[in-house]
């Protein structure tokens, strides 16, 4: 290791990794073992990942979309054969003493996190809605809007147009019980299939980059004997709920960021 590199850190298992795979997306990775726990690293300029060139690359997307999916990669790579706590992107160390001492202090947290991740793993369910076809089966099949649309044929124009008015309204308030419903509903069946689930924010559609909106972004804790089920319970849900405007999109296995406790850690570059 050079005056000029870092050293960045992926993930930290309690098992040997197998870096084999790995390395055919980055050169010089390895990992450091302390304390019955295994820190995946690599080696880094500093020009490149230091304080400014970092603040200077993570302007330029393209540099970020390909360093961003290396690094989820190489953490896959690492937890197909261990369980894992990722790191975010960009977490860095000066020396591989610095990130050994990082170890010694938070060794029990992780040993504890560890034990929660064993044999699990975190899957992603987002929905979708596309309001115009939701709005459509709302019309078709709400009662009290089928009886405003009958008084609205039959009635004169200037009461037609406040019944009008009024349907306008109780069709907005049925989408958004309808919304809620089916993702409460949802999320509720899911979770009762796995050891811990999180509600995270709604992204935008500039961030999704689908016409319908999100009304669903969700991640699971699932027992790998238990994935089948959850899987075959998101099938179940698509049959359900698409005819209604619903879209669900279930992704997985993912590095379990969700569920490793990190936010809560006092961990940063050093």
């Amino acid at each position: 290791m050079t005056e000029n590199q870092l050293v960045y850190l992926y993930c930290v298992t309690n098992k040997e990794p197998t870096l084999k795979e790995a390395e055919s997306l980055v050169e010089g990775l390895y990992f450091i073992h302390h304390k019955d726990l295994y820190a995946v690293a690599g080696k880094v300029e500093e020009s490149e990942f230091g304080e400014e060139g970092l603040k200077k690359n993570m302007a330029d997307l393209e540099w970020v979309k390909a360093n961003a999916n290396t690094h989820e990669k190489i953490i896959e790579q690492v937890m197909a054969n261990a369980d894992v706590i990722p790191f975010k992107f960009g977490t860095l160390f000066n020396t591989d003493d610095s990130l050994r001492a990082m170890l010694e202090e938070y060794s029990e947290e992780f040993k504890t996190i560890l034990r929660k991740l064993e044999n699990k793993q975190e899957w992603g369910v987002k929905i979708y809605c596309d309001t115009d076809k939701l709005k459509e089966s709302v019309i078709n099949n709400e009662s009290k809007i089928l009886k405003i649309e009958g008084e609205i044929k039959s009635s004169p124009p200037g009461k037609a147009f406040f019944l009008e008015k009024k349907k306008t309204e109780l069709l907005a308030q049925e989408v958004n019980r309808k919304i809620n419903e089916y993702s409460q509903e949802s999320f509720q069946l899911l979770e009762e299939l796995s050891f811990e689930a999180r509600i995270n924010k709604l992204l935008p559609k500039e961030v999704t980059e689908r016409e319908d909106d999100m009304v669903l972004n969700s991640a699971f804790l699932v027992g790998k004997n238990e994935v089948g089920d959850f899987i075959n319970m998101v099938d179940t849900l698509k049959m359900h709920y698409e005819n209604n405007g619903f879209f669900i999109d279930c992704t997985g296995p993912w590095p379990p960021y969700n569920f490793c406790g990190l936010s809560k850690q006092k961990v940063r570059n050093a």
